[in-house]
C-alpha cells in the first residue's frame, strides 16, 4: 500500500490517517471516559473538621445519554458535604430529564449552583475552528431553554441560587460564605448587585457582627471560608470575588480546551483565563490577595461538537482541609 506515491502524498496519507483516528478516539472514546479529580484545598483554620466538596459543571445534558447520568448519580456514593454546580447543565430541550436522573441522588445534600449560558439557550451548529478568534459571540437564532423549571428543581434538591447573589451555610461544623453571579459570558453577571448583596449577607449574619454575643468573653470563634462561584471564569469576576476575601473560586466553562495537545495543554479557553490555568486546581491573584481557583474541565460537551482529546470530561472531589 501506497507504493508509487510521492512522499509529500505520503506524508498526507499518514497525516490524514492519524487525524481520522484521533477523531474517532474523541467523539467515541474519550468524550465517556469520565473521571473524577481528587484534589485537598488547603482553607479551613486549623482543628477543622475536612469537607468534602462535590464540584460539578458543564454536564450540557441531553435526555439520551444514560451513561453519562448513571455515572454523575453514583457519584452520591462518595458523600459529599456540599456539591457546587457551576452550571451549563443542559444541552437540549428535553435536557432536564437527564439531569433530574443524574442528580436525584444528591437531595438532600447541600449545594449551591449558578447558570451558565446553555441553562438559557440551546445548542447550535457554529464552525469549531471560530472559537481559536477568541470567545465564542452571542447567536441571536438560539433556542431558549426552560430554565425556570431547572431552578425548580435545584429548589427541590435543596440547593441555593448564587446567581448574583451571595448565601450561607454551616456545614461539618464551619461557616461557609457564598457569593456568585450569573452567566459572565452573556455578559449577566452583576457585579454591583453581588457586592451589595455580599453587605447586606455580613450584616445580617452573626460571624460579622461585633457584637455578636460569644466574641470577646473566651469563647472560640467558629471557623469560616468564604467561596466565589461563577460559571465563565473571566478575569473581571475573580479579581472582584478576591477583593471581597474569597479564599476559593469555583468555576468551568471552559470545557478544559476540549480537544489539547498533550504536553502543550488546553489551545484555547473560551474567555479571557489563561490557559495554563483553563482546568484544574491553581492560585489566582489580583493585586496583593490571592485564592485558590478550581477550574472544572466539565462533563459534556455541545451536541453539535461531540469529542473530546487529550482532556477527558471530569468531576471533582475537593476536600477543603486545613491550611498549613
Amino acid at each position: 500500500m501506497g507504493r508509487g506515491l510521492t512522499p509529500v502524498a505520503r506524508i498526507a496519507l499518514a497525516v490524514g490517517a492519524a487525524g481520522a483516528a484521533a477523531l474517532a478516539w474523541g467523539s467515541l472514546v474519550e468524550r465517556r471516559r469520565f473521571t473524577l479529580r481528587r484534589v485537598e484545598v488547603p482553607v479551613l483554620p486549623a482543628g477543622s473538621e475536612p469537607i468534602r466538596v462535590l464540584h460539578i459543571s458543564d454536564l450540557h445534558m441531553a435526555p439520551w445519554q444514560r451513561d453519562k447520568q448513571e455515572w454523575i448519580a453514583s457519584l452520591a456514593d462518595l458523600r459529599p458535604d456540599l456539591v457546587i454546580d457551576t452550571g451549563d447543565n443542559l444541552g437540549h430541550r428535553r435536557g432536564l430529564e437527564g439531569v433530574r436522573r443524574a442528580l436525584q441522588p444528591f437531595r438532600g445534600v447541600p449545594g449551591v449552583f449558578v447558570n451558565g449560558s446553555n441553562d438559557y439557550f440551546g445548542p447550535v451548529v457554529k464552525n469549531p475552528f471560530s472559537y481559536f478568534g477568541g470567545p465564542s459571540g452571542i447567536i441571536r437564532r438560539a433556542e431558549r431553554l426552560d430554565i425556570d423549571a431547572l431552578h425548580a428543581f435545584f429548589d427541590e434538591l435543596g440547593w441555593l441560587d448564587l446567581d448574583n447573589a451571595a448565601a450561607s451555610l454551616e456545614v461539618n461544623g464551619t461557616h461557609l460564605e457564598f457569593f456568585g453571579v450569573d452567566d459572565p459570558h452573556r455578559g449577566f453577571d452583576r457585579l454591583e448587585v453581588v457586592a451589595a448583596a455580599i453587605d447586606d449577607l455580613r450584616a445580617g449574619d452573626s460571624f460579622g457582627d461585633d457584637d455578636w454575643p460569644d466574641r470577646g468573653n473566651g469563647a472560640p470563634l467558629r471557623p469560616s471560608v468564604t467561596i466565589g462561584v461563577t460559571h465563565a471564569p473571566y478575569r473581571r469576576v475573580l479579581n472582584s470575588f478576591v477583593n471581597h476575601g474569597a479564599q476559593l473560586l469555583v468555576a468551568g466553562h471552559t470545557h478544559g480546551g476540549q480537544v489539547c495537545v498533550p504536553g502543550v495543554g488546553a489551545l484555547v479557553t473560551n474567555c479571557d483565563i489563561p490557559r495554563r490555568q483553563a482546568s484544574g486546581l491553581s492560585v489566582w491573584r489580583h493585586g496583593l490577595r490571592s485564592a485558590f481557583l478550581n477550574v472544572s474541565a466539565g462533563l459534556g460537551t455541545s451536541i453539535t461538537a461531540p469529542v473530546r482529546f487529550a482532556c477527558p470530561p471530569e468531576a471533582t472531589l475537593m476536600t477543603l482541609v486545613a491550611s498549613r
